[in-house]
């Protein structure tokens, strides 16, 4: 079984930085992109962040110049980095791989358990 390990979210005043990590345990293969989602209640689950296996990196227009998301493909993990956090940043944080499990050779989408991130006024 594949699972998505988070941590690192918690309470912050606006302005401060948070930083996430998520990394994959189990019987993993081949990662493609890894990536960061959040959502709301009552909205839909969002994309933060992504980065393919080759370091290639997309943001949502609301968090560019804010965010860094990174990848360590040796152990099949991720970081988002997030500085200048607003309130508006509060939601359930959720790591997202494509990935190989087990013997498959077909590709999966696995998600984390979500963390909390609260940006306070």
């Amino acid at each position: 079984q594949v699972q998505l390990v988070e941590s690192g979210g918690g309470l912050v005043q606006a302005g401060g930085s948070l930083r996430l990590s998520c990394i994959a345990s189990g019987s993993i293969g081949r990662v493609n992109d890894m990536a960061w989602y959040r959502q709301v209640p009552g909205k839909q689950r969002e994309l933060v962040a992504v980065v393919t296996r080759g370091g290639i990196t997309n943001y949502a227009d609301s968090v560019k110049g804010r965010f860094t998301i990174s990848r360590d493909n040796a152990i099949n993990a991720i970081d988002l980095q997030m500085n200048s956090l607003r309130p508006e940043d509060t939601a359930v944080y959720y790591c997202y791989a494509d990935a190989q499990t087990g013997d498959s050779e077909s590709y999966f989408p696995i998600w984390g358990q979500g963390t909390q991130v609260t940006v306070s006024s």
